[in-house]
């Protein structure tokens, strides 16, 4: 994974932190109202989180040297803590942290936070700037994130504290979003992604640049449906680490709300700009040479088994949690997606195991046992692609209707 570098503080810190979706907030905005307080437990530190432990100083990395450099995949060290979900007395607009931190000799400490609403979550937003959700929400996860540019580097976190109350809500970015970008391969079998997987051979993920849309470990929290330009083959898979190139360019969003890069039209990623352009004088956020512009990377199952490719190639990918309507989550795969109801049907690609796939309705036909219930039940996830019932744990964000 690609890991920022920040200049150090040398002295302790106090932060305002508000999820953003605006540019610059009002001060009655940035000042925290009356809500539901609690505090996040840094003390918990258990599997879903990534290299991080706990003291009585507070919470730091456990391991602050920096992975070996390996364009265009090298950074510094990082790590992780995931606060469990908290569900909320009532439904909220805005969720405040408020983190004690002490920060020295190239270490970085931020809190980002998500919500859940009736699509899925929201993306995670470092909370910089001040605003609001678009919508309500029920649910608030915390994840606290520490780096360190230099072997002895220091982040000590002492306290986050957390607001949810209700202000004016905005207008959404347009859901669905899908644009072609350059796709690379990962590879990398054994090393360990942004989310604390330890990738495998013929594993089936994703990794954009940015930490935005990055799923907590085995979750397809943020799913992407990758396709080739033909749409002959496509994969439903999670977005499980961070890269290729930057780490701060969520360009499938609009520029008010896109982290960095705001002068590039949107769904064109900064590396693509560079290389082709010579945008930031062709290098990438880290100052190195762009040496293609890739947007997307594929692990080696999502690459070669779900696409098929052979290749580096330009990709349709959907950045699925900008869409609305009901969700399957896969619950054990790579899943076949068929052309029709039943297993006689042509495979058009896959589902991974845990993505969270959009299901339009669905239909009767073959009867097929799987893990979770025997049934003749067909998912429509688009136009002419089909999964079995049987192998979908669960469904959320509405009712799924008859086709």
């Amino acid at each position: 994974m690609i890991l920022p570098q920040r200049r150090a503080r040398t002295t302790a810190l106090t932060v305002i932190l508000v999820l953003a979706l605006l540019p610059s907030p009002s001060p009655a905005l940035a000042a925290a109202a009356d809500g539901e307080r609690w505090s996040a437990d840094l003390s918990r530190v258990d599997a879903d989180d990534v290299n991080v432990r706990h003291t009585r100083a507070g919470l730091r990395l456990a391991d602050s040297r920096p992975a070996p450099a390996r364009s265009p995949r090298s950074a510094v060290a990082e790590g992780i803590l995931l606060a469990p979900p908290r569900t909320l007395t009532r439904p909220a607009t805005r969720v405040s942290a408020t983190v004690v931190a002490r920060t020295a000799a190239g270490g970085t400490a931020e809190a980002q936070v998500r919500g859940w609403r009736a699509a899925g979550w929201t993306e995670w937003r470092d909370a910089t700037g001040g605003a609001v959700f678009d919508r309500p929400v029920t649910r608030v996860q915390t994840r606290v994130v520490l780096t360190a540019s230099r072997p002895n580097a220091t982040a000590e976190v002492r306290a986050v504290r957390l607001t949810a109350d209700t202000v004016a809500a905005v207008s959404a970015a347009t859901p669905g979003l899908t644009y072609r970008v350059y796709a690379t391969r990962i590879g990398l079998v054994g090393e360990v992604t942004a989310n604390g997987h330890t990738i495998v051979a013929r594993d089936h993920f994703v990794a954009l640049p940015s930490r935005r849309g990055l799923s907590p470990a085995n979750t397809g929290d943020y799913t992407v449906r990758v396709c080739t330009t033909t749409g002959s083959r496509c994969e439903y898979a999670p977005v499980w680490d961070v890269g290729p190139w930057n780490t701060r360019d969520d360009y499938w969003n609009l520029s008010a709300v896109r982290e960095n890069w705001k002068d590039l039209p949107q769904g064109r990623p900064q590396a693509q700009a560079a290389y082709q352009s010579g945008y930031n004088g062709g290098r990438d956020q880290f100052g190195r040479v762009v040496l293609n512009p890739a947007g997307v990377d594929l692990a080696d199952g999502t690459f070669w088994d779900g696409l098929q490719l052979t290749t580096n190639a330009w990709v349709d990918v959907a950045y699925l949690w900008t869409g609305s309507g009901p969700r399957g989550v896969v619950g054990d795969g790579p899943l076949n997606i068929r052309t029709g109801a039943g297993t006689g049907y042509a495979v058009r690609g896959l589902a991974a195991r845990y993505a969270n796939v959009p299901i339009q309705c669905y239909v009767t036909g073959q009867t097929v046992a799987g893990p979770y219930r025997t049934t003749n039940r067909w998912n429509r996830l688009a136009s002419g692609q089909y999964v079995s019932h049987a192998y979908v744990s669960a469904v959320y964000g509405g009712t799924v209707p008859l086709c």
